[in-house]
Order: structure tokens, then C-alpha cells, then sequence
């Protein structure tokens, strides 16, 4: 859909997103664009399994999501977190709804690898026509990475990967990762842009590892004809402006080879 901007807000970076950010978000749609964001909460998660001293562990950058895990990530998401980022929306004078997987089917999941990963998920499908009636409205979807499977499994999905099936479905113009790095680092230096085949060589000598994995990931599979490239932006400090021109690491789909 044209003019259509995904943001996924990491989990470490929403408390202190500032009122700036949410101002900024109200230009872009005044500039004709139609945000649609996309939550973690892994900190949040993080408190209150260690609250409830239900333990976890983290495999390939994902939170093994056990029946207990689950019921906590579920209660986080849906709730305190995404229930936050509302009010800062309204604060700011945009109509914002939260939305996960169980409301109306937004998202579908099959499970990634029960045995390894637990109940984390792959998204299989994404609600378009809903979103597409929200953002008609002028209404900015916030959407939690819980997702629903068969016989209404619940799922708890990376939400990297569901900012990255979202903007595929909707054929965004632009998918930007908002987090609490400048972005991609290479020897302590900021690489500002970067290829297809540079990332998988990165990720081969552990340069990119743990929570950025799933991230490139899902910006590498969200790259296509109408979305050419994915920006990774420090939220703290990068001002979403309407010329999107923002400092960070942009992800292209080029096919330099790294020597």
C-alpha cells in the first residue's frame, strides 16, 4: 500500500522514547503517510518472569516460550506494554488501537520448531484488509507480535520478524527499525549502508549475532520490487522527519560480495 511506513519499537527502547518521536509520527501522517507500528517488550518480559521466577533461555536470539513463558509474554504485550505506547500515541493527538494476533485474526502462525524454540512462531498471514480499514481512518495500528495458530494456539513471534511479514503484506514503502544502537556496528564502527551479502558474511564471522540476527533476517525478507531498502535507526536519538532522512544503517537488497 502506497506511502505506508512499518516501525517496529524494540522493547529497550520504548520507555524512553521521547515526545518528540510521537510528534514526528503525527507529521508523517499530516505528510500523507500511514504509519503502522509494531511493539517488543523483552525487558518487560525479562521483569516480570524474574518477578515470578520462571526461568527462560534465549536460542538463536529467540526466547524459548514455554506454557508459563507464554502466559507472561501474552499478559506483557497485550497489556502493559502495548497499553503504554496507546497512551503516548494519544497524548500526542494521533488515534492509535492496539491489536495482537487474537484480534481478528491480525496475524497467523504456524510454530518455528516446538522441540527447540517452544511456542514461538513463524507468521503464515496477516490480516490486510483489516489494516488496510484502519489505516483509511486515519488510525494508527499497534500491534503486539502475538500471534494465533491452529485450534487457536497462541504464539509468541519475534517482533522483528512480524514488523518484517507486515510490511510484506501491506507493501510498504518503508520498514524502519527503531531501537537502542545507532545500528549495525563493525569494529565499534557504524556501517551506514549494507548488502544482502555483506549481512550473511557478517552473521557467518559473528560480527552480527544474538537479537540482530533476527533482525537483518527479517529486513532481508521484506526487501521486494516496492520496498528496496530497511533502515536500523537509534530511537533515542534519530527524529523520524517526513524526508526520511535518517541516520542508521540501511539494509539494500545489492549483491556486492564482501572480500
Amino acid at each position: 500500500m502506497q506511502d505506508v511506513i512499518v516501525l517496529k519499537c524494540g522493547g529497550s527502547i520504548i520507555n524512553v522514547l521521547s515526545t518528540e518521536f510521537f510528534a514526528n509520527i503525527l507529521t508523517l501522517q499530516q505528510a500523507g503517510y500511514k504509519p503502522v507500528i509494531v511493539h517488543g517488550g523483552g525487558p518487560a518480559i525479562k521483569e516480570m518472569l524474574d518477578t515470578l521466577k520462571i526461568e527462560t533461555e534465549f536460542i538463536d536470539g529467540l526466547r524459548k516460550t514455554t506454557e508459563p513463558v507464554m502466559d507472561v509474554a501474552e499478559m506483557v504485550l497485550n497489556g502493559s506494554v502495548n497499553n503504554e505506547l496507546l497512551r503516548k500515541f494519544n497524548q500526542a493527538g494521533i488515534q492509535a488501537i492496539g491489536l495482537s494476533g487474537s484480534d481478528a485474526m491480525t496475524l497467523t502462525a504456524v510454530s518455528k520448531n516446538i522441540e527447540r524454540y517452544g511456542l514461538v512462531g513463524e507468521i503464515t498471514d496477516v490480516n490486510v484488509p483489516l489494516l488496510h480499514h484502519l489505516i483509511a481512518a486515519s488510525i494508527v495500528p499497534v500491534i503486539a507480535p502475538i500471534a494465533l495458530g491452529e485450534n487457536g494456539t497462541r504464539y509468541n513471534v519475534n517482533a522483528d520478524t512480524v514488523a518484517g511479514a507486515v510490511a510484506e503484506a501491506l507493501s510498504a514503502e518503508q520498514l524502519i527499525f527503531v531501537t537502542d544502537v545507532p545500528g549495525i556496528l563493525k569494529e565499534g564502527k557504524l556501517l551506514e549502508e549494507i548488502s544482502e551479502q555483506e549481512i550473511k558474511h557478517l552473521i557467518e564471522t559473528g560480527t552480527i549475532y544474538g537479537g540482530m540476527i533476527p533482525k537483518v533476517k527479517a529486513a532481508l525478507k521484506s526487501l521486494n520490487e516496492q520496498l528496496r531498502e530497511v533502515m536500523i535507526v537509534d530511537g533515542k536519538h534519530s527524529v523520524i522527519k517526513a524526508d526520511m532522512k535518517l541516520k542508521g544503517t540501511v539494509i539494500t537488497k545489492s549483491m556486492e560480495v564482501v572480500k
